[in-house]
Order: C-alpha cells, then sequence, then structure tokens
C-alpha cells in the first residue's frame, strides 16, 4: 500500500537530542587537565600592578606558559595572526618566533593583560573552563549527525541479534565491490566518485547501503541532499543486488518538503524515526 507523504512527514520529531548532546564536560575538562599547570602559573599575573614586566619574566623562565595565551582568547591554534599600525605579525605559542615585547605587545592589544591585571578574573582554571564550554558547543552540529547515526544502529543491532545479520560501519563503494563483487559504477560515477554510505548491511540475498541523517533546521543543504539521494536511488534500482535506504528525520524537513517529496515518491527505502520504531528494518531487510 502506497505511503502518504504528507502523513509520514508530520510524524518528523523535533529533536533527538539527548543529554550528552549539549557539552561535552569529559572533554572540557580533560583540555584543561593538559594545561593546568601552566594556568597556575600565569595566575600569579592576576591582580599585578606590574604585569608586563611579570609576564615577560614568567615567560623567560616557563616559556610552556604561552601555550595557554589562544585558549584564552577562544582560539583553537597554535598561531595566531594580527596586524595594525604596528606591523603584521603571526605569532606562535608553542614556540616564540618574535621577542617577549612582541609578546606583550600582543597581550596588551588583545586585552589579556587588561583582563587578568584588573581582576576581571580571578582565577584563569575557571575562566578557561568556560571558554572551553562555548567552544565545545560548536561541535553540537556534529553531535547531532553522530545522534542519528547511533540511533539507526541501535535498532540494526537488534535486528541483527534477532536474524543474525552482518553490518558495517563507513564503507566505501570500492569495499562493497570488493567484499561481495557487486558493480556499483552506476552509482560511482564509473569509479570517479567514492561514495561512503553510512552502515552497509550484508544478506544472503541482498546488500544495503544505508544514510542517516536528521535536520532539526532547514537550509539549501536539505534540498540538495533530497535531490543528490534521489538520483542515488534511481541509479541503485538498476543494480543487482544492492539497494539504497535513507534514514532521515527532523522538523528542518518541512522546509524542503517538496524536493523531499519527490525523493520520497520513487525511493522504496525512505524510513522516518517513527518506521525504525515500529520495526521497519526487520521487515523490509531480506
Amino acid at each position: 500500500m502506497k505511503r502518504d507523504f504528507t502523513n509520514w512527514l508530520a510524524e518528523f520529531k523535533d529533536s533527538i537530542a539527548n543529554y550528552q548532546y549539549y557539552i561535552n564536560f569529559e572533554k572540557i575538562y580533560g583540555n584543561i587537565d593538559k594545561i593546568k599547570v601552566e594556568l597556575n602559573i600565569l595566575n600569579s599575573l592576576i591582580g599585578s600592578k606590574n604585569i608586563e614586566s611579570e609576564f615577560e619574566g614568567l615567560v623567560a623562565k616557563y616559556p610552556e606558559v604561552l601555550k595557554c595565551i589562544p585558549l584564552l582568547l577562544a582560539v583553537r591554534a597554535n598561531e595566531i595572526y594580527a596586524i595594525d599600525d604596528d606591523g603584521e605579525f603571526l605569532f606562535n605559542f608553542k614556540k616564540m618566533n618574535y621577542s617577549a615585547d612582541a609578546y606583550k605587545m600582543f597581550m596588551r592589544k588583545t586585552g589579556l593583560f587588561d583582563l587578568m591585571a584588573n581582576h576581571i578574573i580571578s582565577n584563569l582554571i575557571d575562566y578557561a573552563t568556560g571558554v572551553e564550554t562555548g567552544l565545545d558547543s560548536n561541535g553540537r552540529k556534529n553531535r547531532g549527525g553522530h545522534l542519528m547515526e547511533d540511533l539507526v544502529e541501535s535498532y540494526i543491532k537488534k535486528a541483527g541479534f534477532e536474524r543474525n545479520i552482518s553490518y558495517f560501519k563507513e564503507m566505501y563503494i570500492r569495499d562493497i565491490t570488493r567484499n561481495w563483487g557487486i558493480d556499483l559504477s552506476a552509482i560511482s560515477d564509473r569509479g570517479r566518485s567514492e561514495k561512503r554510505f553510512d552502515f552497509v548491511i550484508k544478506t544472503e540475498a541482498m546488500v544495503y547501503g544505508i544514510e542517516t541523517n536528521f535536520y532539526a533546521g532547514g537550509g539549501s543543504k536539505l534540498n540538495e541532499t533530497a535531490r543528490s539521494y534521489k538520483t542515488l536511488a534511481m541509479e541503485s534500482n538498476t543494480i543487482d543486488g544492492f539497494s539504497f535506504v535513507w534514514f532521515t528525520d527532523g522538523k528542518g524537513w518541512n522546509s524542503a518538503r517538496h524536493n523531499l517529496e519527490e525523493t520520497f515518491d520513487i525511493m522504496d527505502h525512505i524510513y522516518n524515526i517513527k518506521d525504525l520504531e515500529n520495526d521497519i528494518i526487520s521487515k523490509v531487510i531480506k
């Protein structure tokens, strides 16, 4: 029986975020531990009345404290570029490449000396932890993608335990061809494309290439994804022993519903989370 696209789309979820999606505190604490000693050394500058000369003395005695400085500016790099009327600089914080005076200028002009000398903060470890927390929030997009992968994998495992099927993560087209002799040139642009599937399931009768994604928000990428997967589905239909399966969800699809509907209309194996909950894997993986 043909499924109704509108009803199917109405089942899409607002979010699949778990408690670990928001902030990875384990990663944050680990990053801080790596520079805790150096941060404590720099703590001696807090409230200093003569911070520039004290900073110069610290750098001379403990040059390793420089590696903390990029994080204090919320930068994940060993080098920082800066230019103004005084010149153009590329400061290295792993190994000094300028004089101490140049690094003092950097600390002064970026406001870090003011931050520490005027008691705007009281402890650099606490401050750096806050910066790390802010930086880690940028990782939510990647974690969001993995959430859908993890969810789909949990249902694949359940089906596998029940029926003894094999599955593989992040498998390239070339590996499918090498392992099972299936000619996938129709979906690899005659060998010029290196497509990688999130999961591959192998049964006695079929190889299933699986893609997963979740879109909480809209954007042009959704239209591109729907169009490319429509093409992939049509190309896959020409290959004996291979099926393309797409698990997707998220209210972001409302902004690209027309392109998604076009793909839905021609694709046999496109499913949402509700389908997963209704044991669709056991029903379609043969």
